[in-house]
């Protein structure tokens, strides 16, 4: 864990399969933590496809932050940033993946079930963010 302030949470894992476990694992409890368990399975569903994302494209260290509303009605924040500089990442327009495709439903998925999402580029990089309401 890089950084631990109160409402904000930081991990980095190396590029390899393995991150896609840890990350889930570390924001579900993390979620736990700050009683938004409601959050976890759809949290920890748009974390796996990011950072999958971030493996198949990038060579370096993957980071996955968590930042905790500040007030009820909030969302909670969620980042996946990555090395690599590419062109930022938008879900094709009208793309449907096949039934048989092993690809492609990822950034739809975040698109579709956040309340809000977007991309921005870094120092070094490149982060996916995306915001998830609060229930209620």
């Amino acid at each position: 864990m890089l950084d631990t302030k109160a409402d904000r949470v930081e991990w980095s894992f190396p590029a390899d399969p393995g991150a896609v476990r840890d990350a889930r694992a570390r924001v579900r409890r993390q979620l736990r933590a700050w009683d938004l368990e409601p959050l976890g399975d759809l949290a920890v569903l748009l974390v796996s496809e990011l950072v999958t994302n971030s493996l198949r494209y990038a060579s370096g260290p993957i980071c996955v932050s968590l930042v905790r509303p500040s007030r009820p009605s909030g969302a909670l924040l969620v980042e996946v940033s990555d090395p690599l500089p590419a062109a930022l990442p938008k879900p094709p327009p009208g793309h449907q993946a096949d039934v048989d495709d092993e690809g492609g439903r990822g950034l739809g998925l975040v698109a579709s079930t956040s309340s809000r999402w977007g991309t921005r580029p870094g120092s070094s990089g490149k982060t996916v963010w995306f915001e998830l309401a609060l229930p209620g």
